[in-house]
């Protein structure tokens, strides 16, 4: 059979099939050992592209809410992000913050006080300006949206919001650490419209001003003038604007008209790219604003976000030529082998981790050595491909974006013996029975019993795997009962200083605080030339300032980032495939006259 005409022979026509019968297609495209990934003539749909400027995107279930501050999941979220912009925005390409409602933004030395410049002109779809106020007011409202706003921890970052938990957030001035250059130089960080970084003399006069109207009121955020925006962090984080372009960060309206839960209005006054013109339970309707600063380059007319409540409904449309776009569907194991051949199917790493937290306030495991030993006898490979069947990615850093090299976690076999001899535990003799912790899911079940045979493998030592609920798992962990707890974490933004916090917890402090260990890279020299004698337990680390301590210490475990999947016509430009599955809708157009056979650049297949 020739290559060229693997399309004709191999592949049964999907036209007029059930997806009931998919699963027989399957099974003949298994048959098809010439058929794979590369045959840039295959999309699993070959419908000519809708007119110009419309977009037809399923992104899942039907949305309860377009409030930015209650946005729970992508459906919500996806339609917040398009009809709401923030301060800043997140390029999917780079995942770096480019400028959307601020032209620019500067911080102090040591990244404390953050000062957001708004774009003249900025407007509401009524016609009224939108001003630094209107941020204020957005973020001080979903502050107090407890504990109904899912997302409301991003803004603990911010003097004066409480924890949830009711704990007063920490004040700025109890972060201790070295002053920095730039503060010593009364210098500081400047982005101009671009995005690009500059430095530039401090001139301190608003921001001195509004620092101290924050703390006369008790808000970090205060409006110096229409379009000054100055925000006090609690602890620096020099990766903010990349926090405050998530959809909680967005302002709504004053009186919030239109964003009664469970309630999606054709009323509502936005100041993102869209506004709602239609809405329905089958389907929202986005057309573009006209009062959008930025209108002019938005090249989509009208954007349809249809509501599946299945995956079979969304490939359904697709099929049809109904839907451009699927994303937020969850693909059966059969499905993925049917579509992983086509052109026109993605597969994203997602901003997750699983990974096995380590108690390392007890014995062994308080031994940097022991905990590096079980991270490398891990065959993170066998994992992804075997238990896990192939629908994830091996993890071998903490965060699946702008991740330090960590070739330290590849399974070594020796390296971890020699680790377990140098910490007194030869051959795993005297090392006491592994407590590992996972909830009542039959993957992790049988994730923790592999990784447990290479434990026993590797270094000669028992695991006891205990199940519990849920409630009960997190019951252990507040309570310390355990040597390693299964855990998973949801990064909401690629802002790496804050998902340290929400990965480590309190015990984080500022990139600012020395380092914790005597090497901030993951250096194994370190505890290789230790002797068996020298079996005194490294202390558990006081701070993880970065992705470098964090792999160094270990305290978490990496396993693996799940993966998400996508479906995106050839003629849909624009739509960029990233960690965090989110889209600028202003940045997507529809080619007409696309090729439907031959091949297409990597910015529409993302492959």
């Amino acid at each position: 059979m020739r290559p060229e005409n693997r399309s004709t022979w191999c592949i049964p026509s999907l036209r007029g099939l059930s997806l009931l019968s998919l699963v027989c297609v399957t099974l003949a495209l298994a048959a098809c050992s010439e058929f794979g990934p590369g045959n840039a003539s295959s999309y699993f749909a070959d419908t000519p592209p809708p007119s110009a400027g419309h977009l037809r995107w399923s992104n899942g279930r039907s949305p309860k809410t377009i409030d930015p501050a209650l946005a729970a999941a992508a459906p919500e979220a996806d339609i917040a992000r398009a009809i709401f912009e923030g301060l800043t925005d997140i390029d999917p390409a780079t995942l770096e913050a480019i400028p959307a409602a601020a032209e620019s933004w500067e911080a102090n030395g040591d990244s404390t006080v953050w000062t957001f410049r708004l774009r003249d002109g900025l407007k509401w779809s009524n016609g009224a300006a939108v001003t630094a106020e209107d941020f204020v007011r957005s973020w001080k409202r979903a502050a107090d949206l407890v504990p109904r706003a899912p997302h409301r921890a991003l803004l603990e970052t911010i003097v004066g919001v409480e924890r949830a938990r009711g704990v007063a957030a920490v004040p700025s001035q109890a972060v201790n650490g070295p002053t920095s250059v730039l503060s010593s130089l009364s210098l500081r960080p400047k982005f101009n419209a671009a995005g690009l970084l500059r430095l530039e003399t401090a001139d301190t006069s608003t921001e001195t001003t509004a620092v101290e109207t924050s703390r006369a009121t008790g808000f970090g955020a205060v409006a110096a003038d229409a379009r000054t925006l100055v925000v006090t962090l609690n602890r620096p984080d020099p990766e903010f604007p990349k926090l405050v372009a998530h959809v909680i960060f967005r302002p709504v309206p004053p009186g919030g008209e239109g964003l009664a839960e469970n309630s999606i209005n054709a009323a509502t006054i936005t100041n993102g790219p869209f506004v709602i013109s239609e809405a329905s339970v089958a389907m929202v309707r986005l057309t573009r604003s006209e009062t959008y600063w930025g209108c002019e380059s938005v090249r989509l007319e009208r954007v349809d976000m249809i509501a599946a409540e299945t995956i079979e409904s969304a490939l359904d449309g697709y099929r049809a030529g109904r839907i451009d776009v699927i994303t937020n569907a969850e693909f059966s194991p059969v499905l993925l082998k049917l579509l992983l051949p086509y052109d026109d199917f993605r597969r994203t790493q997602f901003a997750a981790l699983n990974f096995y937290e380590v108690n390392a306030t007890r014995r062994p495991f308080s031994d940097r050595r022991v905990r590096e030993a079980l991270a490398i006898a891990i065959e993170r490979e066998r994992l992804a491909e075997g238990e896990l069947e192939g629908s994830t990615t091996p993890a071998f850093s903490i965060f699946p974006f702008g991740s330090a090299a960590a070739s330290n976690l590849l399974q070594d076999r020796t390296r971890a013996r020699e680790l377990l001899r140098n910490a007194g535990f030869e051959n795993g003799q005297g090392f006491p029975t592994v407590r590992l912790i996972v909830n009542r899911n039959d993957t992790q079940q049988r994730i923790a019993r592999s990784v447990a045979a290479m434990w026993k493998e590797t270094l000669n030592i028992e695991t006891e795997i205990v199940v519990l609920e849920s409630a009960e798992v997190e019951q252990a962990r507040a309570a310390g009962e355990f040597d390693l707890i299964r855990r998973g974490m949801v990064l909401q933004t690629p802002d790496s200083h804050y998902n340290l916090g929400a990965t480590f917890g309190p015990g984080f402090r500022s990139p600012l605080a020395p380092a914790p260990s005597p090497s901030p890279t993951p250096n194994v020299a370190n505890s290789g030339n230790n002797t068996a004698t020298q079996a005194t337990p490294t202390p558990a680390p006081a701070v993880i300032s970065s992705e470098e301590d964090a792999l160094y210490e270990l305290t978490a475990i990496p396993l693996y980032f799940p993966t998400s999947y996508s479906l995106v016509r050839p003629y849909v430009s624009g739509f960029t495939p990233n960690s965090f599955d989110f889209q600028l809708l202003q940045r997507v157009s529809i080619e007409q006259g696309y090729p439907l056979t031959g091949a297409i650049g990597p910015d529409r297949t993302g492959k």
